[in-house]
């Protein structure tokens, strides 16, 4: 059933001017900035436009031209019968790259291979900020291989304030979380040695330690009918056995389990590390994402005085900023700058522009992602209780995802029945650094609330048809993004 959306609704979302001229120019852009932002949901049926003209005191020619203008941008569909229906414009190319999801996007289909969200409210304004402060930055080169000072300092506060005392200086913005954890497991390598990855892990991070020419050592996370956790003397004894010089790890929210360290762990784990006299990589990528009021931890670096730690704006704000950072000690500094040099130049300035502005409203976008993923994580565990009883489910107290035990080793047959029913999934394999967990699936619940509704009834059908399916060949694997 389609929702309509009022002409005083719309007016509040919206505001009722002054109108630059054009008016109705001013009119088309501001609703449709309030659709990329999200206030105006898609699939809401607009007011018409005489009740818009009515509400925002315009003549009826401007809203008409006004909705005019927004169907030739793409935003709205008229329909006899049915009004103005709010969509996205269609992008060339497609919203996802290629490399992203090979086997491209199907028509009314669900991608549930990505934990990520859409841009929160605000990041158009916040762009918009940014481009006012751009021109300061003009006449220089551009270039900013360890980031923009102002962002730096905002970065290492924060660190400051959970606990690791962090100096500008010791903060080097990168290309991302990965970008990070990439220049940091080739820092402390240099080449060649062995890395200490928990699994399940992060596919894109297990993909880049191996690529930087490491020998992956895995140690599998501990599973009782609680989750997931950690067994800190077993991993010390996996570190020594395996001759590691490195660990990548993700104590926060854990990808995929949703696993949390706590305090007395880190406390534990740090002696370990030293111990065996390993240099951990951490990822907290997620820690911002507690949910149920879940207190956040420790940063595992305050323990660690020798670790170097990694985060992001993707997760937290948009992907599409592409924004991360790295915490490194001030002795590591050097090494690190240097194989960032062999990597890029720098993040692009307009973006750390566009982060610091919404740092300054940080607090607020979380609040407002934090009761989305959890109201979101709730109905999905309630909908898959239903639909699949016979799957195991831990609720995970932050991330963005359900990391769900499978009554078969069937993840693979799974992933290819789904296809048929409009889900494209990630396999449990593709989180193992070194094979198996074929009785395991990574489920976001970061979608759309309306794809939210499909997942449960669409797995339920794809599970049926698994079960009758041969398994796939070992190499038909799918790529994970996030």
């Amino acid at each position: 059933m389609t929702t309509a959306m009022s002409a005083r609704r719309l007016a509040a979302l919206i505001g009722t001017g002054p109108w630059q001229p054009p008016a109705y120019e001013s009119l088309a852009a501001t609703i449709a900035r309030a659709i990329t932002d999200g206030r105006i949901p898609v699939g809401v049926r607009l007011p018409s436009e005489r009740e818009l003209a009515a509400a925002l005191g315009l003549s009826r020619t401007t809203s008409t031209r006004a909705y005019s203008r927004l169907r030739e941008l793409g935003y709205v569909r008229t329909r006899r019968g049915s009004g103005s229906l709010v969509e996205l414009p269609q992008v060339p190319g497609g919203r996802i790259d290629h490399l992203l999801a090979p086997a491209g996007p199907q028509p009314g289909g669900i991608d549930l291979t990505c934990t990520a969200t859409l841009a929160p409210i605000g990041v158009l304004d916040a762009y918009d900020r940014a481009l006012s402060k751009l021109h300061a930055y003009l006449p220089g080169t551009g270039y900013y291989p360890s980031g923009i000072p102002q962002l730096r300092e905002i970065i290492a506060e924060r660190y400051t304030r959970r606990g690791l005392r962090t100096h500008p200086d010791e903060v080097l913005i990168t290309s991302g979380a990965l970008g990070g954890a990439a220049i940091g497991i080739r820092a402390l390598l240099g080449g060649s040695g062995g890395v200490l990855v928990e699994s399940p892990s992060y596919p894109n991070a297990i993909a880049t330690i191996a690529a930087a020419g490491a020998r992956i050592v895995p140690y599998p996370l501990e599973v009782t009918e609680a989750g997931h956790h950690w067994d800190v003397p077993a991993m010390g004894q996996s570190m020594r056995d395996g001759r590691v010089r490195a660990a990548y790890l993700i104590p926060d929210f854990h990808n995929p389990t949703g696993a949390l360290m706590p305090d007395a762990q880190r406390a534990e784990l740090a002696e370990e590390l030293a111990r065996s006299q390993v240099v951990p990589v951490i990822d907290e990528s997620l820690v911002e994402l507690g949910l149920d009021g879940t207190e956040p931890q420790t940063p595992l670096g305050a323990f660690v005085p020798d670790a170097i730690t990694v985060g992001s704006t993707s997760k937290i704000f948009w992907g599409g900023l592409r924004i991360g950072w790295m915490r490194v000690p001030g002795r590591r500094m050097d090494e690190a700058a240097g194989v960032r040099l062999t990597l890029d130049l720098g993040a692009p300035v307009l973006e750390q522009l566009v982060a610091i502005e919404l740092m300054d409203d940080q607090d607020a976008i979380l609040d407002q992602m934090r009761t989305r993923l959890t109201a979101a994580r709730d109905r999905l565990v309630r909908d898959l209780g239903q639909a699949l009883p016979s799957w195991h489910i831990t609720v995970p107290s932050g991330g963005m995802a359900l990391w769900v035990r499978l009554p078969e080793e069937r993840s693979g047959a799974l992933v290819t029945a789904a296809l048929s029913h409009g889900l494209t999934l990630a396999s449990g394999p593709n989180f193992a650094p070194v094979g198996g967990l074929d009785r395991w699936v990574r489920v976001p619940y970061t979608v759309a609330e309306a794809d939210l509704a499909q997942v449960a009834p669409r797995l339920a059908a794809a599970w049926e048809d698994a079960q009758r399916m041969p398994e796939p060949r070992p190499g038909d694997r799918t790529r994970i993004v996030a």
